[in-house]
């Protein structure tokens, strides 16, 4: 019943793409309107100050690191940009429902994120850290019996679930929300990115961090559907913008030069 079901959708989905004159680009890419106008979608998550967030200040334009890596790639390659915005957990399930044609949000390719989906080359690497209000705070054995904060299917979620025994782990969807928790009292820490704790920190003199040591590298890449040749192409424009010293200028500009956006 269950495979019925699903030709039928899949049937339903395909004649309302024909219908919309849409099509698939070699390499799986979305395209309308002819090859003079080829277009690839990016799924992120712009709540990740400062690989992905919305400029209030510009309209609500959605920048960052990693919108800027990816506009160049995708320019390199002969398209257009397309970004759609969603919470951080549905990322991989729009990538193999074939809603985007991948995936960039700070996104660290572990083990059964690959089981899933097929990632680029790391791109930056960055460490972990234990953000709260309490300076008390300076181990995860201190963390016995409190409320952890982190985002819903992210790198952190699993490294709360991994190293923190005896406390009790809240996931939430959005990084603001976890921050707010966190000043009102609600939880008392979460497991954030160096890089992303930056702004909040220069933002509230109370909060407080210490490193998570953890042996395993933890790296940003892009995520493509299973064996599509994109990620290949992906790769090479990535690895001319690492060889040149674009990634690191980039790095440069967004995790040390530009000024936390207003609230």
């Amino acid at each position: 019943m269950k495979k019925g079901f699903l030709a039928l959708c899949l049937a339903g989905l395909a004649a309302f793409s024909v219908a919309c004159g849409a099509d698939v680009n070699e390499g799986g890419s979305t395209s309308t309107d002819g090859e003079d106008d080829k277009v690839i979608v990016m799924g992120t998550s712009a709540d990740y100050f400062p690989y992905e967030f919305v400029d209030t200040a510009n309209g609500d334009e959605i920048v960052g690191f990693d919108i800027d890596i990816a506009k160049k790639v995708a320019e390199n390659m002969g398209y257009e940009l397309k970004i759609e915005d969603m919470d951080f957990g549905s990322l991989l399930g729009a990538l193999n429902a074939g809603r985007v044609d991948f995936v960039m949000a700070g996104m660290t390719p572990t083990e059964e994120r690959k089981e899933n989906a097929d990632f680029s080359d790391i791109y930056f690497t960055a460490v972990n850290l234990i953000l709260s209000k309490d300076d008390s705070l300076q181990s995860l054995e201190d963390l016995k019996g409190k409320k952890i904060g982190v985002q819903l299917g992210s790198i952190q979620e699993g490294i709360a679930q991994d190293q923190i025994t005896d406390a009790e782990i809240v996931s939430l969807n959005k990084i603001p929300e976890i921050i707010q928790e966190i000043k009102t009292g609600r939880i008392d820490a979460m497991v954030i990115e160096d890089t992303v704790a930056k702004k909040y920190l220069e933002q509230d003199s109370e909060l407080t961090t210490f490193e998570i040591v953890d042996e395993e590298e933890a790296g940003s890449a892009a995520a493509f559907r299973k064996d599509d040749e994109l990620r290949d192409q992906f790769n090479e424009e990535l690895k001319k913008m690492i060889d040149s010293g674009e990634i690191e200028e980039l790095a440069q500009k967004w995790f040390e030069e530009e000024a936390a956006p207003a609230e």
